[in-house]
């Protein structure tokens, strides 16, 4: 067995022995018929916003924080999030009594905001974007003695993250020909990829980014990893300047191909989601979807199967005026 295999199967021990479903749920494979007529290909739509946040992050959130040690859960945990991951450490810290500190952006949605203080944790905004807040956290965290718990670069969190995948092959063990995975910080697209690619490694692993945030693609690109000089957030799910250090590790074999989308292509993508669940879906939620849409585009495949990562739904109302508007002008749903 080589190194790289070696990786793998140490993940998928890790993500067999997740405990996650102490407070995660096992959400469903949908089928998306508008869009599967659309594109003349069967979507099928992993629901990760229906989790109890509304988002993938509880998965990993919830394993890191229960594998911690007696004494680290009484110090307490402190960590950095645009918003999804901090409602899942501030839900997984209150079920296991840990005290929880979460900076977050100036700029996070309202919403995600209130969602963290909702479940007791304590909210501090800090700095224009992602990379400001982590070195506050950082700071603080070397300063309190409090265990930092990353959003992404964590073998922990990776491993949780990456139960999404052991979940996807158990509801679908049919042809499979590529999964669609959200990139921001490389913790969800790790756990998948691992998983994936270690059992089914015929499947491809396709990374969704933003273009206003694609250090994945720039992390590739280079042949390591690189910080973007600067981030866009109107898909503040996935607005990370670096891609992680654990999550590169796996990405740099498993990854097959990255794909960037515009903001127009989000709001379309959004559009087409609802279209077939009646959900409605953040930016970084639709990048999935966004990313089957421009390959097949691309390419011109047809009958082939595609898994897309919904991977969260939590949007301010008041943006919905915003994603409709650049819906209609960009032509969706198709």
């Amino acid at each position: 067995m080589n190194d790289q295999q070696a990786l793998l199967e140490h993940y998928v021990k890790k993500i067999l022995a997740a405990p996650v479903y102490d407070i995660a749920v096992r959400t469903p494979l949908q089928a998306a018929p508008a869009l599967s007529e659309a594109l003349g290909n069967r979507i099928l739509l992993k629901r990760e916003d229906l989790q109890p946040t509304f988002s993938f992050k509880i998965r990993g959130a919830y394993n890191k924080l229960v594998q911690l040690s007696d004494e680290q859960k009484a110090r307490g945990v402190i960590t950095a999030s645009a918003g999804n991951h901090a409602q899942g450490v501030a839900l997984a810290a209150r079920e296991l009594g840990i005290a929880a500190t979460i900076v977050m952006p100036s700029t996070t949605p309202e919403l995600k905001v209130l969602g963290v203080r909702s479940r007791g944790a304590e909210a501090l905004l800090h700095g224009e974007s992602f990379p400001f807040a982590l070195a506050h956290a950082l700071q603080m965290s070397e300063q309190s003695g409090r265990t930092f718990v990353s959003p992404f670069d964590d073998p922990d969190v990776i491993a949780g993250q990456g139960t999404v995948a052991m979940e996807i092959l158990r509801q679908h063990q049919g042809a499979l020909d590529a999964i669609f995975i959200p990139v921001g910080g490389g913790g969800l697209i790790a756990g998948i990829a691992a998983y994936v690619k270690y059992l089914r490694p015929e499947v491809r692993i396709i990374g969704v980014e933003s273009e206003h945030s694609a250090c994945l693609k720039a992390a590739l690109h280079a042949g390591q990893r690189v910080v973007l000089p600067s981030v866009g957030t109107f898909a503040d799910g996935v607005a990370v300047a670096q891609i992680g250090e654990y999550g590169f590790e796996v990405c740099r074999f498993c990854v097959d191909e990255v794909i960037t989308v515009t903001n127009d292509e989000l709001c379309a993508a959004i559009k087409n989601i609802y279209d077939d669940t009646r959900s409605i879906t953040e930016p970084s939620g639709a990048l999935a979807v966004a990313g089957i849409k421009q390959y097949v585009a691309r390419s011109g495949v047809r009958e082939q199967t595609f898994v897309a990562i919904d991977s969260g739904a939590n949007i301010n109302f008041d943006s919905l005026r915003h994603v409709a508007e650049r819906a209609a002008a960009c032509g969706a749903p198709a």
